[in-house]
């Protein structure tokens, strides 16, 4: 059974109006100006080449070993400032990404980037997504592969459509 607003109740997903078309299309512009999902830096990287982008892992060494997006540039964040002229191309966009959606260390990465004159965009997901979605990824022991999680990917097309 469905429950019905009363004339007097508030609707919780209108109290706070939508913003303007106008609003929205900025904040939304601005949003993929900073962040890319998962899937796109898949294709882009499964398209051979240059990506157009560098990759970087900001966790720890452990983490990294645990599991990393092959191709990925270890970096933790705490190194940047001191490594990252070292390792990074600064005319190269750079695409951060941590463990997943429960943590901002993508986001710390892309601060201190920006913050030394990089153009940065963070990773949505992370690496928990980027293993979620089925593709392939590099741990001490060698490369492995999981199947997609039904909850965050398609599981009978490479495509979600959106």
């Amino acid at each position: 059974m469905t429950s019905q607003l009363t004339a007097t109740a508030v609707n919780p997903v209108l109290r706070v109006p939508p913003a303007s078309p106008a609003a929205a299309a900025a904040h939304f512009g601005a949003s993929l100006a900073f962040h890319a999902d998962v899937s796109d830096v898949a294709a882009a990287l499964a398209a051979g080449g240059d990506p157009g982008f560098a990759l970087l892992d900001s966790r720890s060494t452990e983490s990294w070993d645990q599991g990393h997006v092959p191709g990925a540039v270890h970096l933790p964040t705490a190194l940047i400032p001191e490594q990252a002229g070292k390792l990074l191309d600064p005319a190269v966009p750079v695409v951060t990404y941590c463990w997943g959606p429960g943590c901002n260390g993508g986001t710390r990465a892309a601060l201190a980037l920006a913050e030394l004159g990089y153009q940065v965009k963070e990773m949505l997901g992370g690496f928990e997504y980027w293993a979620r979605e089925g593709f392939a990824f590099e741990t001490r022991q060698g490369r492995e592969r999981r199947d997609a999680d039904p909850l965050a990917a398609p599981v009978a097309s490479d495509d979600c459509g959106c």
